[in-house]
């Protein structure tokens, strides 16, 4: 018997993939490698952090001992599953820096390019 999973992907039906508006990778393309056994495998292609001053500013919150960044977007931006907006905001590749030092100021900023905020 077939494997249902292995026969959808050889089949290619995952050459397109679809992410929500709200995700950090929508509207990526996407791109195909074959492997040395000749299966095509489809990725993401790499998504790069846009620059922190394409953000406008609402307003900060200064680190405490115990931060998550899922706690804090869902505070912020009333979705924990946002947390990718804290690190652009902040211009963090790695998403524990920013909550790593007491003290530290983060911005909570709207969507890149939205203008407005304190910042403007």
């Amino acid at each position: 018997m077939t494997d249902p999973l292995k026969a959808f992907m050889q089949a290619n039906a995952l050459t397109a993939p679809s992410f929500a508006p709200d995700s950090r990778y929508h509207g990526l393309d996407t791109a195909q490698w074959t492997r040395p056994d000749g299966e095509a495998v489809t990725y993401v292609r790499r998504r790069f952090i846009p620059p922190p001053e394409n953000f406008a500013t609402l307003q900060e919150h200064r680190v405490e001992s115990g931060d998550r960044l899922d706690n804090l977007a869902a505070q912020y931006l009333g979705d924990p599953q946002q947390y990718w907006r804290l690190c652009d905001g902040n211009g963090a590749v790695r998403p524990v820096e920013l909550t790593d030092t007491v003290g530290r100021r983060l911005r909570i900023t709207l969507p890149e390019g939205v203008p407005g905020g304190s910042g403007e």
